[in-house]
């Protein structure tokens, strides 16, 4: 019997650590495409839920002093998901279309703990002053052909502190174009009230990494890897990616540049920004990527100057990307741009999605949601 009873321990053993090899070789279907095939086949049910930002929203947000302003990227701090926002004015005329008016902010952040996306989005507050007047948080010059303004790309939660990315805008040209004097990042260990500018961290303005998309990919317990997908300042370039591992986020020498894939398919990080490949060769303005938990794929959304807002599919972070298909045309709501995901706000398993639009006329920020269909 004690024989009997040290071989099924013995085999129990074994058993045990031949799961535990397996579960460490699996591959982590975030990074892996093998064995897939694309299942996006479009969306349905388009619908403009809400508006969040403006005197005739639901949140008000005039008395904040935030009366007309755009973008509307979302990230996830704890309980409250930041939404910030660009070019913010105070006063503006009723009839005016576009930026502009008095009291000019370059970027502001509203908060929510509002989980429930169906009925719109309920602001908690957003970061001000001792006035309540929603504050600057990243200051810039406001001078053409210097810095015209520092616009938030995206933000997100990590290493127990808050980033925003940001590009600095030298001068706003052509629709869709623009010129950056480099792309950079603030950081906050206060919740978002005060920030403080990472000047260690920049990319060159005429480079592919103005515009970023982030998303943090848990490897293991201990070890999160942050991937950024990105463009060039103004609409008309293809996307780039770069990762960083969150410890190091701060570390310029740090970051990593997808430069394609070596004879076995696997990806080639490399320290050279210049040898950077492009995964998504397009004409891409204002990107957003997620993971989707209804298809278990990566989804990403941008503008397609004059065309409307699309969608598309991923397999993994750099590839391969599926079809572009329409999410919002210009023709059904004109001038339209940043399309904004975030992965808290789904339904139905991931299948109905919801994301910000901002409208150039009335120069504000709106609640949209869709279903996938697959």
């Amino acid at each position: 019997m004690r024989a009997k009873s040290a071989l099924s321990l013995a085999a129990a053993i074994l058993l045990v650590t031949l799961l535990g090899c397996a579960s460490e070789d699996k591959a982590n279907p975030m990074l892996d495409a093998e064995g897939k095939s694309f299942l996006l086949k479009g969306v349905t049910d388009l619908q403009q839920v809400s508006q969040i930002t403006g005197a005739d929203s639901p949140n008000k947000t005039e008395r904040f002093g935030v009366y007309g302003t755009d973008l509307g990227s979302m990230f996830n701090a704890g309980d409250k998901t930041y939404f910030v926002f660009g070019d913010t004015f105070g006063e503006r005329a009723a009839d005016q279309i576009g930026g502009g008016g008095s009291f000019w902010r370059s970027n502001t952040i509203g908060y929510t703990t509002d989980k429930d996306p169906s009925d719109g989005i309920k602001l908690d507050g957003m970061i001000a002053d001792d006035t309540g007047l929603a504050t600057e948080l990243i200051p810039s010059a406001k001078v053409d052909y210097d810095e015209m303004t520092a616009i938030p790309t995206y933000g997100l939660a990590a290493n127990g502190a808050m980033y925003l990315y940001y590009m600095s805008v030298n001068h706003w040209g052509d629709p869709g174009r623009w010129d950056a004097n480099y792309s950079s990042a603030a950081k906050s260990t206060d919740n978002g009230q005060h920030w403080s500018l990472l000047d260690q961290l920049k990319w060159p303005g005429e480079s592919n990494f103005i515009q970023v998309s982030p998303y943090k990919v848990q490897i293991d317990q201990d070890h999160a890897e942050i991937y950024f997908w990105c463009i060039p300042s103004g609409r008309f370039g293809g996307v780039q990616l770069m990762k960083v591992d969150e410890a190091n986020i701060e570390n310029l020498a740090d970051y990593r540049y997808y430069a394609g894939k070596d004879v076995d398919g696997a990806p080639i990080w490399s320290a050279k920004l210049e040898e950077a490949e492009t995964v998504v060769d397009d004409t891409v303005g204002e990107l957003s990527v997620v993971w989707n938990s209804y298809l278990n794929r990566w989804l990403m959304t941008y503008l397609k100057e004059g065309e409307g807002v699309v969608i598309r599919e991923g397999l993994a972070p750099w590839g391969p990307w599926g079809e572009a298909f329409d999410l919002v045309t210009a023709s059904e709501q004109p001038g339209l741009y940043g399309p904004f995901m975030n992965e808290r706000y789904t339904e139905d398993g991931g299948k109905t999605i919801y994301f910000t639009l901002s409208l150039w006329d009335p120069y504000n920020v709106f609640w949209f949601k869709a279903s996938l269909q697959k």
